[in-house]
């Protein structure tokens, strides 16, 4: 038989609201809870450090470029000429006679041989008029000797002839017969010594005027005889042949305008590097200012010697002479990199330089703490900068380290966690 008991139902019911409270306690109080928790620091994996430290800093500037010759020749083509033959490839080594191509044009050849051929002829002309103005001289001079002969006779005659008619001997008559003949030969030899001295004048004149003709002869056929010769293209200098053509290989028959380059050669024993600078960086450098160029083969010291004033695509080139021996394998167009000392700052604070960090400027750097497991970041005010190091003017200490790698992702935190 079953008993009824009212105070069983009660006694659950209860329980019931006890749990249901507690439970709504337990929960408010857990979000309470983690609505106070701070969020989770944010984990940074695989930074690069580097600690500060005081001494001298180096302020350089760094760029890349290649090795060129200091002394490259273009030779170009003095007249339109078609190529007969290839007798040099490039890379050859070559000297300043070698002949590197063989060009055909007949027209210079045939101009070269008329032009010698004049000249030849004014020559014998020259030649054949000192011999005829020499022939009228000498028949001047022999009329001059022959007039100067007739007056001396005639004045000896004058002279007897006036002695004798002081005496008597002579009739008056032929004293002045005498006198006349003495004043007709004495201008008579007058006209001789001037004809004498004229001829000689015109005879200076003309051979100056044939001897001009010979010099503008001979200037016309030693040009001709030039533009003949140039039909062999020679190297100009000792070194190596780089390039046959301009734009493309030159090909045996091609037809070369006047003045189209035909060969590059270049001296490969004086070398220099071409280094581009940012043009922001470049008003910095000067001549004479120490540079260091890495071949990948070895290290080349150096000095500025030329900055160009011209900008190409945001950068300047820079000319850095070669002052120690070239390493093994230093060829021209070799890629290198340049480094152009400014200046050297002693006793310094300086620190790798961290990316995104410019130079004369504040930044947030984050200083490694908590042995090594956390970074916070702390404001850093950085000075001048070199390639790779940066001057550190207040916000740290010599030994703190510092995180080089790129934070910015984190900029909307102060602490960091370091794996």
């Amino acid at each position: 038989m079953d008993v009824n008991r009212p105070d069983v139902g009660r006694k659950r019911r209860r329980k019931r609201v006890l749990y249901a409270v507690a439970a709504v306690v337990v929960l408010t109080a857990t979000t309470l809870g983690i609505s106070q928790l701070k969020p989770a620091l944010p984990l940074v994996e695989n930074v690069y450090t580097d600690s500060v430290k005081r001494g001298e800093l180096p302020l350089q500037l760094r760029g890349s470029g290649m090795l060129v010759p200091e002394e490259i020749v273009w030779i170009a083509t003095l007249n339109a000429a078609r190529v007969e033959k290839i007798l040099i490839m490039p890379g050859a080594t070559v000297t300043s006679d070698t002949v590197l191509v063989e060009l055909n044009n007949p027209e210079i050849e045939q101009a070269a041989v008329d032009a010698e051929s004049q000249f030849k002829a004014a020559q014998s002309e020259v030649i054949s008029l000192h011999a005829q103005l020499e022939t009228q001289s000498l028949n001047q001079q022999a009329s001059l000797a022959s007039a100067q002969a007739n007056h001396s006779n005639a004045k000896l005659e004058f002279d007897v002839n006036e002695g004798l008619a002081k005496a008597g001997l002579v009739p008056t008559m032929t004293l002045k017969q005498s006198k006349t003949k003495v004043d007709e030969l004495t201008n008579l030899l007058r006209i001789e010594r001037e004809r004498l001295r004229v001829g000689s004048n015109s005879a200076l004149a003309q051979i100056a005027v044939q001897e001009a003709k010979v010099t503008q002869l001979r200037a016309a056929a030693q040009l001709k005889k030039k533009q003949a010769e140039a039909l062999k293209v020679r190297a100009g200098i000792h070194g190596v042949l780089q390039k046959l053509g301009d734009t493309a290989m030159l090909q045996v028959g091609q037809q070369l305008s006047a003045g189209a380059n035909v060969a590059r050669v270049a001296n490969p024993a004086r070398l220099k590097a071409e280094i581009k600078i940012a043009e922001t960086q470049a008003k910095d450098v000067i001549p004479n200012l120490h540079a260091v160029i890495d071949t990948r083969n070895g290290i080349i010291e150096g000095h500025v010697v030329r900055i160009d004033p011209s900008v190409q695509n945001g950068t300047r080139t820079v000319d850095i002479a070669l002052d120690s021996p070239l390493p093994r394998g230093a060829v021209p167009d070799l890629t290198v990199e340049g480094a152009i000392e400014l200046e050297r700052l002693n006793d310094v604070l300086y620190l790798s330089r961290p990316v995104n960090a410019a130079s004369d400027s504040t930044v947030g750097l984050f200083k490694v703490v908590n042995g090594g497991k956390e970074a916070v970041r702390i404001p850093v005010k950085l000075g001048r900068s070199s390639v790779s190091a940066v001057q550190i003017l207040d916000g740290l200490d010599i030994g703190d380290k510092i995180v080089l790698s790129d934070m910015s992702s984190y900029d909307a935190y102060g602490r960091v966690r370091i794996k």
